[in-house]
């Protein structure tokens, strides 16, 4: 194996910065062709993992279960490097000097592949045959490197012990107790262009550094990557929604490159790609379906979500915003080489999308029955951003698809077709369609969201809160002060396939506040129900839980949990989500003075617990612990039973560069 060749590409990265969560220490770096995390893990079971952004690619080794707890701390600034692999083909990645107190380090397995292959291995403890790469000694470095699956340019791991000494599979400490590292982490997989400050964020967005940094990293021309470590790529949701949310803060710039990469991954049939899998992962795809060795991306189409948020969100920014009709005349008439076809334009991409939103909605707008609804592909557990397991609590129909966005993107489909921009994209069949879509969203706004009703007597609510606070210890008080006299009311998180409502209450709403208009009575109902405390309602001391089972049965309860991903754990952009939509409805003239008291009092405890939480605002996730009378934040993924880890850095937890506190919270 040859020497390494490192080679510095300038004394100081265009991006440097860590974030410290939980057990992990994250680096990140940028700079040039280089986009690197880095991950190290304390504990008693320590890792070391370099994610890029390039291919989705990652390097990772897990070492032996220690008896004590052992801390990293990280020496210095790292650099990024460029590599020559064995034969002379560049590796991008980063150099870095570590330490960690343990008195020995034993290597129990090293993954070197796409990165979904690293949260397998993390998950499930297995990784695909064949790629797996031996440890390399030479002195005191100790090296794992293998090319891609097909041959190219793959990755590379290397230890180099600065203080310690390497003794067959593992490394022991030095004579003051501690190992020192200097960690080399590469890839060769092809980088991506970053869209530096200049062309990502306008003079308006907020001055965070935090949230600026997380951001950047994450930001390209190709794309923007739903998070870092483990979704370092293209995911359709969390881009429609991001760019949504942060649309007042980026440039026109940023917001094309994050349409435009919706718009050129979807299906043939107007389908929004759910994600996406590139790199040494859609080789294996490749692999098993036609035993190619094909690197040409997968695309997921699994989730149905995303397929009704394209059609509001472009509204809002080629209709809505402030653009001249010439600029929105010649996004949609670019070429966008979707699928390697260049004379497919970018309006052929959004009409096939609204083409699809019709066609679905028309049934339940002739028969407006439950079976008509919008319910999750054959075969799949979910279909919205509660996209695990359990997310839905068994439900079919989700809240947010049925009731918020299918009426939003019928209401955008007929905005786009008055505008008459869509008319080079239309056939003679499209114009009946279309000219229908304002009519079909009156009804799906009217006869959708009471389905979802669900209603819990005052004596039957407050029973349930009080056996419910007991069960996952926190206060019942507070709770069942905050009810009204009359009954609970909310809406199901979805319907099961009977058509029965799931009665978890749920932060849904805010997309309700964001992209429709509820009368008045359901208005102040709803915000009411989402700032109640927890357990009556959503709200903690460190932010507004995603979900509460307290009127489900105790095994539903058990799968709620603040271990479970969709849990009562806080997602930082739900709260965004909230905030905006909050915004948004305070600027109705059509909202009386009592109800808009609420919202502003809404307003007010909800930026009361965001500002709680500011250290892990740009963070996936956070779970809490109740103790001395508060709710405390606990880093998702600290517990040993919670499910996973949240990402350090997460692109729609970054959008309070748009989503800020009204003037007077500032």
């Amino acid at each position: 194996m040859p020497a390494l060749a490192e080679t510095p590409t300038q004394p100081e990265p265009e991006l440097d910065f860590e974030v410290r969560e939980g057990l992990n220490i994250n680096r990140f770096v940028r700079d040039g062709q280089v986009a690197a995390h880095l991950v190290l893990r304390s504990g008693t079971d320590p890792r070391v993992l370099v994610a890029f952004p390039a291919g989705n690619s990652g390097v990772g080794l897990w070492f032996s279960h220690l008896t004590q707890a052992a801390n990293w701390e990280v020496n210095g600034k790292p650099q990024p490097v460029v590599l020559a692999d064995a034969k002379g083909r560049l590796l991008y990645g980063i150099s870095i000097l570590a330490r960690i107190s343990a008195p020995e380090l034993t290597f129990v397995h090293a993954v070197l592949s796409n990165v979904r292959v690293l949260r397998d291995y993390q998950a499930l403890g297995t990784v695909p045959a064949g790629i797996t790469a031996e440890p390399v000694t030479n002195g005191r470095t100790v090296t794992w490197a293998r090319d891609r699956i097909d041959g190219a340019a793959g990755y590379r791991l290397t230890l180099e012990v600065i203080d310690g000494a390497v003794q067959g599979g593992r490394i022991n400490a030095g004579k003051d107790g501690r190992i020192g590292l200097r960690i080399i982490g590469a890839s060769g997989e092809t980088p991506l262009a970053p869209l530096v400050s200049r062309s990502l964020l306008s003079e308006t967005a907020d001055a965070d550094a935090a949230a600026r940094n997380a951001l950047a990293f994450l930001s390209y021309r190709e794309k923007l990557l739903a998070g870092s470590w483990r979704f370092n790529t293209y995911f359709g949701r969390d881009t429609l929604m991001s760019v949504r949310l942060l649309m007042p803060a980026l440039t026109p710039e940023a917001v094309d490159a994050g349409l435009g990469a919706v718009l050129r991954r979807l299906s043939n049939r107007g389908e929004v790609a759910h994600e996406e899998d590139i790199g040494e992962l859609s080789i294996l795809d490749h692999l098993r379906s036609d035993k190619s060795m094909s690197d040409a991306p997968v695309f997921n189409y699994n989730m149905v979500d995303g397929d009704y948020m394209l059609a509001p969100v472009a509204s809002a920014w080629l209709l809505e915003d402030a653009r001249g009709r010439q600029q929105v005349v010649a996004f949609l008439s670019d070429d966008d080489g979707r699928h390697g076809e260049p004379s497919i334009r970018t309006g052929d991409d959004l009409v096939s999308n609204l083409r699809l939103v019709l066609n679905s909605a028309s049934a339940f707008a002739r028969d407006p029955r439950v079976s008509h609804l919008i319910r999750l592909k054959p075969g799949q557990l979910a279909g919205d951003w509660r996209d695990s397991g359990d997310g839905l609590g068994g439900g079919r129909y989700p809240y947010d698809v049925n009731a918020v966005l299918v009426p939003a993107a019928l209401e955008a489909t007929g905005r786009f077709y008055a505008s008459g921009l869509l008319a080079p994209y239309l056939n003679e069949g499209d114009r009946v369609l279309f000219s229908r879509a304002s009519d079909m969203a009156k009804v799906w706004r009217e006869r959708v969201p009471g389905l979802f009703d669900v209603r819990v007597p005052r004596a039957t609510a407050a029973e349930a809160i009080m056996a419910y606070s007991a069960s996952v210890a926190v206060p019942a008080r507070p709770a069942l002060t905050a009810l009204s006299p009359g009954d609970v009311r909310f809406h199901a998180v979805a319907l099961d396939a009977s058509g029965s409502p799931v009665p978890i209450m749920n932060s849904d709403e805010g997309f309700a506040l964001l992209f429709g208009d509820p009368d008045v009575e359901s208005l102040d109902r709803v915000v009411g129900a989402l700032i109640r405390p927890f357990p009556a309602g959503l709200m903690t001391d460190v932010g507004m839980v995603v979900a509460n089972p307290v009127f489900c049965a105790p095994d539903v309860q058990a799968r709620f949990s603040r271990n479970a991903y969709h849990g009562t754990v806080v997602w930082s952009w739900q709260q965004a989500l909230f905030a905006a939509g909050l915004e948004r409805q305070l600027r109705r003239k059509d909202v009386p003075g009592r109800v808009r008291a609420h919202l502003r009092e809404a307003q007010k405890v909800l930026w009361s617990a965001i500002q709680a939480s500011h250290n892990m605002i740009n963070s996936e996730l956070w779970s809490w612990s109740h103790s001395g009378g508060r709710y405390r934040i606990a880093p998702f993924g600290v517990a040993g039973a919670d499910v996973d880890e949240s990402n350090a850095a997460q692109l729609w937890s970054t959008v309070y560069l748009a989503v800020r506190p009204p003037a007077k919270a500032r």
